[in-house]
């Protein structure tokens, strides 16, 4: 098959045609190559053109990851992005400098520079908001919310004749810029900003260069919506964190508002981006300061001078008349501050205020008080600050009526349980009163010891009026010194006289500044200062005092007081009981002894000697009298018949002297005047003359009368006592005489009715016997 191949006619053909191809495409060598040449050149530009937009697309992608990187790693910071944004878009656009604005209604704020003349960057700097000429590429952006782009500003009468009112010319004249362009930062249609390119020598922009920095615009945008809504997020971060303080603070300190105050204008104060704060309170028509944070020294010492009067024209006058937020963007600019308001005056000169924000307390829409915040440069608040103060302005009010609230609950609380302290007080005395029947020690130390306690006091006394003497009765916590002058002296003390002369309340608020009693015991001894004196009447007559004290100044309230009243009619009542039964225990007495002596009688007809013993026995245990004696009438003198009490010596002199009717001695008055005779002390009384051989200084000293310092219902009671043991005598007497021979009967009858009558204040016929103590 090989060899046959080989040999073939047909095979060889083919290769001689192959031939003269080949030989033909030599022919046109030079042609072809220099076709390839070009193609060769063609595909070498195209691809490097390819490879140039390869690179700038890498360029603007790299670009933007970077913008996209700096967007992501600095939330919140709209500065480094915009740097970022201009730096890039300068260098890939191969323009010189650039600049960003954010849009201020119908101005621009200059945000941020890139590369800018120092001149230009300087008076951006001292004027960073301008009005751009209609005319301009700026001003056009404005108005179209299109791209612009011009060659060459310095052939633009805009830039170099800018009208009134309005910059431009500072683009060319400071700057050096001819060909601009201004991309407009757009979010839905709304222009937010302007990002401007400059080159310094006539160079258009291309497409892509136009397109990049759009795309930066727009990422621009997105920035500026983060940052917008992450500011939103952490604005309401902070206020639920300042809300959830206050409320922390109101719960911690239930009832004291001033602490709330305090975390609410920090709170607002640092939130709001404000330099200080202050809060009023409204009523009576003025303002009162009632908390400030941060206030410059004399503006707060001016606030805190007393109320203010919120003259026209103020922001307070302004809530009076209309109970709204009040925004002032420059407190310098007020007619008020013009015209020389203190209130004014003081806030711009001595606080630096500029702007201002005073937002009302309302209550039921009834205002109680402002809160306002304030900065010390032009920059007004913004509608959320606004909100955010409103807030606290309401937390305000509900603290304050919270604190109302519980402050009234504290209030019923405390009043039931002084309420119930006071009961049980008065429980406690009525148990000491039932338990000690007459005895008034008891009662007085208890009523002493709870007034005090719940009173506060250091210490009290209790005092007892007899006609011009004072007896201390009781005392509790008084300090020894004064204890023991009290108990050494009667007199009635000097700072108790003006309760003795009105019979009304007396509290001295501080005793060591006011006479007399600054220089009194009670200050020096016992260290006083406010106490109250409460009187102790029974049917307007005084008859005692409760006295409590304090050794601070501090006055008692009203509700002490009241139950110091209270313990002083306690106390009267106890006195006129323990009266009562004390009058009851001695008529009984009285009546028992009477008993006893009818007894006597009844068992002695013939022993007249017994019954008379008895009845001075008696007469002296009731009038709890040291002596007692008889005396009888035998002939025209009285003499002894019966004693108790006597010494022997005594006894025995006693029975050896007569008495006379006269008025030299008890006896001899008692026989003349037919009565009863008392007297106090028979050493100090005058007109009894001294008996023989000196019988009355061996006597008197044994007898200086009934009943010594006691009250006179007690002695007229135990006079009574004594008026009665006569009477008993008198009965002895008849029924001895009527176991007598009847020869004498009518005689003695007769002695005895006068003796009777005598005695009874009748005819005066002197007396058979008389008795005495």
């Amino acid at each position: 098959m090989s060899l046959k191949g080989a040999k073939s006619p047909t095979r060889g053909r083919k290769l001689r045609s192959t031939g003269t191809k080949a030989r033909g495409r030599a022919s046109n060598g030079p042609n072809s190559l220099i076709e390839l040449k070009k193609q060769l050149e063609t595909r070498t530009r195209e691809l490097g053109e390819a490879r140039g937009h390869l690179s700038e697309a890498l360029e603007q992608q790299t670009a933007t990851s970077e913008v996209l990187q700096v967007i992501s790693s600095s939330p919140g910071d709209l500065q480094t992005v915009f740097e970022t944004i201009l730096a890039k878009a300068t260098r890939i656009c191969e323009a010189k400098f650039g600049s960003m604005y954010l849009n201020e209604g119908g101005a621009v704020r200059s945000v941020a520079m890139h590369n800018a003349p120092p001149s230009f960057a300087e008076e951006r700097r001292r004027n960073p908001l301008i009005r751009p000429s209609p005319d301009t590429t700026l001003g056009r952006a404005l108005t179209t919310k299109q791209t612009v782009q011009i060659a060459d500003v310095q052939n633009e009468p805009a830039y170099t004749d800018a009208p009134s009112g309005f910059t431009g010319a500072q683009l060319a004249k400071l700057a050096g810029a001819r060909t601009v362009v201004v991309v407009p930062m757009l979010k839905e249609s709304e222009l937010v900003g302007v990002i401007v390119i400059y080159r310094q020598e006539v160079r258009p922009f291309t497409d892509k260069q136009i397109e990049l920095v759009q795309n930066f615009a727009s990422q621009a945008v997105i920035a500026i919506e983060n940052t917008r809504l992450l500011n939103e997020l952490r604005e309401s971060l902070q206020q639920q964190t300042a809300t959830s303080d206050v409320l922390r603070v109101i719960s911690s300190s239930p009832g004291a508002l001033q602490p709330v105050f305090e975390a609410m204008l920090e709170n607002a104060t640092r939130i709001c981006g404000a330099s200080f704060g202050h809060m009023f309170g409204y009523a009576d028509g003025v303002f009162q300061t009632i908390a400030t944070h941060n206030a410059p020294a004399g503006f707060e010492e001016f606030l805190r001078r007393g109320p203010i009067d919120p003259l026209p024209g103020t922001a307070l006058a302004q809530i009076l008349h209309n109970p709204r937020p009040v925004h002032i963007l420059d407190a310098r600019e007020l007619e008020t501050y013009a015209n020389r308001h203190p209130l004014s005056v003081a806030a711009a000169e001595q606080g630096g205020v500029r702007t201002l924000l005073v937002v009302p307390m309302l209550k039921d829409d009834i205002l109680i008080g402002t809160i306002g915040i304030y900065r010390q440069e032009v920059r007004p608040f913004t509608d959320k600050q606004i909100e955010l103060v409103k807030n606290f302005a309401a937390q305000a009010v509900i603290a304050i009526e919270n604190t109302r609230l519980l402050n009234e609950l504290r209030q019923r609380t405390d009043d039931l349980s002084e309420s119930l302290q006071q009961q049980t007080a008065t429980s406690e005395v009525l148990g000491v009163i039932s338990r000690s029947p007459g005895e008034l020690e008891p009662v007085f130390q208890a009523m002493l010891e709870n007034a005090t306690r719940i009173c506060e006091a250091k210490f009290g006394t209790l005092l007892l009026f007899e006609e011009d003497e004072l007896r201390t009765v009781a005392m509790h916590g008084v300090p020894r010194e004064f204890e023991e002058l009290r108990r050494r002296d009667s007199k009635v003390p000097i700072y108790v006289r003006r309760l003795v002369e009105t019979r009304q309340i007396v509290q001295v608020a501080d005793g060591a500044a006011e006479e007399p009693y600054a220089t009194s015991p009670l200050v020096k001894l016992a260290g006083a200062r406010s106490f109250v004196e409460v009187p102790m009447l029974k049917e307007n007559e005084l008859i005692g005092s409760i006295i409590i004290y304090r050794q601070e100044v501090r006055p008692f309230t009203d509700k002490q007081i009241e139950l110091v009243k209270n313990f002083a009619q306690q106390a009267v009542i106890a006195i006129e009981n323990t009266r009562l039964l004390n009058e009851l225990r001695e008529s009984l007495q009285q009546q028992t002894a009477t008993a006893d002596v009818l007894k006597v009688i009844s068992r002695s007809t013939f022993d007249l000697q017994a019954v008379l013993d008895t009845l001075v026995e008696s007469a002296a245990r009731l009038c709890q009298a040291d002596i007692a004696g008889i005396h009888r009438l035998i002939g025209s003198t009285y003499q002894y018949a019966a004693s108790h009490g006597m010494t022997p010596d005594l006894d025995e002199f006693m029975r050896t002297v007569r008495f006379m009717p006269d008025r030299g001695t008890i006896t001899g008055r008692t026989a003349l005047e037919g009565k009863v005779v008392q007297i106090a002390d028979v050493l100090k009384r005058t007109g009894l003359h001294s008996w023989r051989r000196g019988q009355e200084n061996r006597c008197s000293h044994d007898a200086r009368g009934p009943i010594t310092a006691r009250r006179d219902s007690n002695r007229r009671d135990r006079t009574d006592a004594l008026s009665g043991a006569a009477v008993h005598r008198e009965a002895g007497r008849a029924s001895y005489y009527l176991c007598r021979s009847s020869g004498d009967r009518d005689r003695k009858r007769a002695a005895i009715r006068r003796s009777a009558g005598a005695h009874g204040g009748a005819e005066r016929v002197p007396p058979a016997t008389n008795c005495y103590c």
